[in-house]
């Protein structure tokens, strides 16, 4: 998709709420038509200028007095496992991945339920509902797929991934929080940066990162990673 077509596109912005990341600053997002079906080209078009989906809808921050909130993808074509993914990556080589369809097993369910529960307690997103489960992860683009990780036939971990004309985009992930040894969050990344290398894809989108948010350090683990400043693609040194 080009500018040019991404500029005919129609966007809301909401009103100013609470920010979920940096206590006392307030937020502003821009939501894309959500009358527009989010096909894969326009999804594509719009992840390279810092857009990326929730449930059904394609949003990017658009605060006031704040740009904290940075666009991050891995180049993937350059990424190098370093000793600790390297050691992450042997522990897992028992995990079979299985693409799913559909999300109707009640085991997955269960599975984001106890996730939630465990690491994101107090946050936006506790507690668990099925209302939240459907709308968030159930829903689906064109690019969507769902990846489920098993110990045998023991779930994980599943992985909710959108594929782009040049890459994946990791939309959200949960795995069994009793499971601490794994850091299966991790494993996760590096599966996906491994099916991108696969499919010829240069990129694996992170979402956002914000250098004074604690909950996201962990992205600058995966270098090369580039940030979106000033509407242009800037490696991370």
């Amino acid at each position: 998709m080009q500018i040019e077509e991404i500029q005919r596109l129609h966007f809301y912005q909401t009103s100013p709420h609470p920010c979920s990341y940096l206590e006392g600053q307030e937020a502003r997002t821009i939501f894309m038509d959500p009358a527009v079906p989010v096909t894969r080209a326009v999804y594509s078009g719009l992840a390279t200028v810092g857009f990326r989906r929730s449930g059904a809808h394609l949003y990017r921050p658009a605060c006031d007095q704040c740009q904290a909130c940075l666009s991050c993808r891995i180049r993937v074509r350059e990424f190098r496992r370093n000793k600790r993914f390297r050691r992450i990556w042997k522990r897992n080589e028992d995990l079979v991945s299985r693409p799913l369809r559909h999300l109707d097993d009640p085991r997955y369910f269960e599975l984001y339920c106890r996730y939630i529960n465990a690491r994101h307690a107090g946050g936006d997103m506790h507690p668990p509902s099925r209302e939240q489960y459907q709308s968030f992860i159930e829903a689906r683009s064109d690019t969507t797929q769902f990846h489920a990780f098993y110990l045998q036939d023991t779930l994980v971990a599943l992985a909710v991934v959108d594929e782009l004309d040049h890459g994946l985009s990791a939309m959200y992930s949960f795995f069994d929080p009793e499971l601490p040894s794994r850091s299966l969050g991790t494993y996760m990344i590096l599966w996906q940066i491994e099916r991108a290398w696969r499919l010829n894809l240069p990129y694996v989108y992170l979402g956002y990162w914000i250098k004074e948010c604690g909950k996201m350090r962990y992205k600058t683990d995966f270098r090369p990673l580039e940030l979106l400043l000033n509407e242009k693609w800037v490696l991370l040194t």
